[in-house]
């Protein structure tokens, strides 16, 4: 099992966990779409080049975000790292993942 993360602008938090639950991510026994949502802040500067989705080139631009997580296991990963891609309104979506280990 792995958890994925994504930070993502609080207007699209909905629609992209929708697309992870439905990638198959959140799987917890029998209940689907787990996630746990933590809002705040991002902060970026797009430079010479960038197409951004929220700001300017060359200005400091802060978002409202929700940082996104969800369990995954490693059949589904490619999938919802894809879902993450396709619903994400960035160009660069900053997606995390991480192994779990569980203990007993």
């Amino acid at each position: 099992m792995f958890k994925i993360t994504v930070t993502v602008p609080a207007t699209h938090a909905d629609l992209v966990r929708e697309a992870m639950g439905q990638a198959g991510a959140g799987r917890i026994g029998n209940y689907s779409h787990c996630s746990f949502t933590v809002k705040g802040i991002g902060r970026f500067r797009p430079e010479k080049g960038a197409s951004p989705f929220i700001g300017e080139e060359g200005q400091l631009e802060s978002v409202e975000e929700e940082f996104i997580e969800m369990n995954c296991s490693k059949q589904k990963l490619e999938a919802v790292v894809k879902a993450i891609k396709s619903a994400h309104p960035y160009e660069e979506p900053v997606i995390d993942i991480y192994p779990l280990y569980f203990c007993e």
